[in-house]
């Protein structure tokens, strides 16, 4: 039997250690093409790079493994390994492990998971792996039983049509996961801030702070996962219609406002 071919990418960059550790556990399942940037690029989002040329450089190549890294963004690595490099659709794409939380409102700025929406616009079944863990010393091996299991069942089982998973990870400091849940993005936000400074020549600057915000108190959201040491996995889509607001706007077409 052929075995399943995964593309992995992910926003740290070529020789970030999450991807190591997720391309480990790849190899353990199938066929694998590695095509991430050669530079971090976290909170880029579904950003693609139009206005310069793409350029790839091969790493490694042997039987069933290749590594490539890519002056794109990870939206670009996807397109660029699935339209240049491998010529056809792989039957899985991961990304990550991104080092740091892409639950609640983060997935919309990450890198990770617009890799990831990427691989769903092309109908690719598509899993985004992050670790809720900033720390310089982040241990990402501990995610590889759970990236494992959701990547088999995934293969086994396939995702609905143009459907993606967000799959975020808890730091729980020697203390047992419990399991995984599947729940979805907690209605949470960034409250941001500008801090303002000078250089010595007087000239503003602004460096982009903030405070996390997470109001919603379900128990049913990605945020309450990764309190209560649970893996979290959100279903997501790219489709952003508010379909419930559609009804409430059909007096518009009629001029009727009122």
């Amino acid at each position: 039997m052929n075995k399943p071919l995964i593309l992995i990418t992910n926003d740290d960059g070529i020789h970030a250690p999450g991807l190591k550790i997720l391309t480990d556990v790849m190899r353990q399942l199938g066929d694998v093409i590695v095509v991430a940037p050669d530079k971090p690029m976290s909170a880029t989002g579904h950003a693609v790079t139009i206005t310069s040329p793409l350029r790839i450089q091969k790493l490694r190549e042997e039987t069933g493994f290749r590594e490539f890294s890519c002056s794109g963004t990870p939206a670009d690595c996807v397109k660029i390994g699935q339209k240049a490099i491998l010529g056809k659709k792989p039957d899985l794409v991961v990304s990550g492990i991104n080092h740091g939380s892409n639950a609640s409102v983060n997935v919309i700025y990450s890198g990770t998971m617009a890799a990831v929406i990427e691989g769903a616009i092309d109908n690719i079944p598509s899993i985004g792996f992050s670790l809720d863990d900033y720390s310089f010393s982040a241990d990402f091996s501990k995610c590889a039983p759970y990236i494992r299991s959701i990547a088999e069942n995934v293969l086994k089982c396939g995702l609905p049509d143009y459907t993606c998973l967000n799959v975020n990870i808890p730091s729980v400091n020697g203390s047992p996961i419990k399991g995984i849940r599947i729940v979805r993005q907690a209605m949470a936000f960034w409250d941001e801030k500008f801090d303002h400074r000078q250089d010595p020549h007087m000239r503003d600057y602004f460096w982009l702070t903030g405070v996390f915000r997470n109001s919603d108190e379900g128990e049913d959201t990605d945020e309450w996962a990764l309190r209560n040491n649970f893996v979290s996995v959100v279903p997501m889509h790219f489709d952003l219609t508010s379909h419930k607001t559609i009804p409430l706007l059909r007096d518009w077409e009629t001029g009727n406002l009122n």
